[in-house]
């Protein structure tokens, strides 16, 4: 997959926050119906959110449009039918995909994406345009069920992401920081597990949010670890989180070079199962490696292009 490298939460209900975040450089913005918006202001966010989507569905340029909606069994202080209600409210405008929240395992997921089709046929959408994105591990049980994903084809699925704060919370735990001030193991397996469930579903794996936005080193060393694991984006919940986080994700000019070196040596040996360059002994997983940096290159450079 060569998807975004940056996401961007941005509250529905703040045109300002909204007006600064089209100009960050971020390849996708998460325009937020849920955490950031109090339960008696999601009509209003509503409302504002598909006069955005409205307004912005003919452009060519600028990030991709994404919504999270709240979960589709409601949660506190909600309705059950929160989840509806915004997707009701922003299909008309055509986002280019949806966040789910809380998402339980991969049924959850299929049937998101049956009440996708239902809209898309009503607002007169292409069928399957509209994307995926879970939130996978917000629950003890969501974390269990992270090997359903691998169940079969998801067409809709494009990104899996998880987090650490409200599943720190579903335990009770009262952090999920160790005394060294890292991340807890349970939350470093947490990472772990929706990365292999991730890329086992075909979807992008996402890296979750670096909560001090001040922290530009600490920040930079986090996505760029990410990246090395095998993350292709990262959550950015303020407009200078940006820039450090697509540098992260996109290969660096000597990287690259490595990569078509090594393309370049299976290409120059066709047939030939493993080659050798520089002193070492290269297979097919090199080659697999080196293709996938290329086209994270490529798409990196197309999306600072736009």
């Amino acid at each position: 997959m060569t998807g975004a490298r940056s996401y961007l939460f941005v509250p529905a209900d703040a045109p300002r926050k909204l007006a600064r975040a089209l100009e960050s450089g971020a390849d996708a913005l998460i325009l937020d119906l849920e955490d950031s918006v109090t339960a008696e202001r999601k009509p209003a966010a509503r409302a504002m959110l598909r006069e955005v989507l409205t307004e912005h569905r003919s452009r060519r340029a600028g990030p991709e449009l994404w919504v999270r909606i709240n979960p589709l069994d409601g949660g506190l202080a909600l309705d059950g039918e929160a989840g509806l209600r915004d997707l009701a409210a922003v299909m008309p405008g055509a986002p280019r995909g949806i966040m789910l929240p809380k998402a339980r395992d991969r049924a959850e997921v299929v049937r998101l994406g049956h009440h996708l089709d239902a809209f898309e046929a009503a607002f007169g959408l292409e069928t399957g345009s509209t994307r995926i994105f879970s939130v996978a591990t917000e629950t003890p049980a969501a974390v269990l069920s992270l090997g359903s994903y691998a169940g079969g084809p998801l067409p809709r699925l494009r990104a899996m992401t998880w987090g650490a704060e409200d599943l720190s919370a579903a335990l009770g735990a009262v952090s999920n920081r160790d005394a060294a001030g890292g991340l807890d193991p349970l939350y470093l397996t947490v990472r772990h597990l929706c990365l292999l469930a991730a890329v086992a579903a075909g979807a992008d794996p996402v890296d979750t949010l670096h909560a001090d936005y001040r922290d530009e080193a600490g920040l930079t060393a986090a996505a760029r670890a990410a990246a090395h694991a095998g993350f292709r984006a990262k959550i950015a919940i303020h407009p200078d989180q940006v820039g450090p986080i697509n540098a992260a994700f996109t290969p660096d000019a000597a990287a690259i070079a490595a990569a078509r070196r090594i393309v370049d040596a299976f290409a120059a040996a066709p047939g030939a199962g493993t080659v050798g360059l520089d002193g070492r002994m290269l297979d097919r997983p090199h080659l697999v490696q080196a293709e996938a940096l290329l086209a994270r290159a490529g798409s990196a450079n197309q999306k600072s292009g736009d």
